[in-house]
């Protein structure tokens, strides 16, 4: 007797390219798209594929459903409590892909948008805070509510410190309590609030302002953004300045003040 194919795992991401955009969806809204073991590998796939692809220049991130991202996904890591060592393997593991994925963001010579329409919450509010850019709906709420169940948010407290200032900071992850779209916008987590249903295309809007721009220049100007501020002053300018040497030399920055000097529209190659 033929046994039936086994149904293929519906994708847990979705990616859509245009305009020199790639929209990635997180496609688990029935559990509220945490971050499972699946959605962590496929985040780092994806964002691997987009870091080679010459052709996208910015990475809006949205999700489906009626949550951003509700953190990790506790049944998963719960399941391994039985294994031999209590877990531990496991939860470190789902740590250090989590920690990969948050990384992979920032070095990525892409901005990335977050489009956050509802919660994000605990490593959901992390994915939030480790993307470039933020727009949030009004009906948007960030909370870090490890503190509630035990559990503190120290992977989430990495990205959100490097946000908002350390007593904003302090005071989400003590409390545990929400905060709404307005109040976030207001410590620096997003960049700006958006009527409701509508932070996809705002986020969308602000991608196509960027990927109009030189993305060999973008690319420069994110890592040295990222670097320097972890150095101390006069380091940060030291790096800086070489930067700027290397950026003046670059093809697309002679065509830029070129084209500013004699008034036309640039013709960016989207190259060093």
């Amino acid at each position: 007797m033929n046994r039936p194919e086994p149904v293929p795992a519906a994708p847990v991401l979705r990616r859509e390219d245009g305009d020199h955009i790639a929209i990635l969806t997180l496609d688990r809204p029935a559990a509220r798209n945490s971050l499972s073991e699946a959605m962590l590998a496929a985040l780092g796939d994806t964002l691997t594929a987009i870091a080679a692809d010459r052709d996208i220049r910015v990475v809006v991130l949205a999700a489906e459903g009626p949550a951003f991202c509700a953190g990790h996904d506790l049944k998963e890591l719960t399941a391994h409590r039985a294994d031999p060592d209590r877990g531990r393997a496991y939860f470190a593991k789902i740590m250090d892909m989590c920690s990969a994925v948050m990384q992979a963001i920032v070095a990525l010579p892409q901005p990335v948008i977050a489009a956050v329409e509802r919660t994000a919450t605990a490593a959901g509010c992390q994915l939030v805070a480790s993307c470039d850019l933020a727009v949030a709906s009004e009906t948007a709420t960030f909370c870090t509510p490890g503190v509630h169940i035990g559990l503190f948010c120290s992977t989430p407290m990495v990205a959100l410190s490097r946000n908002v200032a350390p007593k904003h900071a302090m005071e989400m992850l003590l409390t545990g309590e929400p905060i709404g779209a307005a109040e976030a916008a207001r410590i620096g987590l997003v960049n700006r609030v958006v009527p409701a249903g509508t932070a996809r295309e705002a986020a969308l809007a602000m991608a196509r302002t960027i990927a109009a721009k030189s993305s060999a220049t973008v690319a420069i100007g994110k890592k040295a953004f990222y670097a320097q501020r972890e150095m101390g002053l006069a380091e940060a300018y030291r790096y800086a300045a070489a930067v700027m040497v290397e950026n003046m030399l670059a093809r697309d920055a002679q065509e830029g003040i070129g084209a500013f000097i004699e008034k036309r529209t640039p013709n960016w190659e989207h190259r060093q």
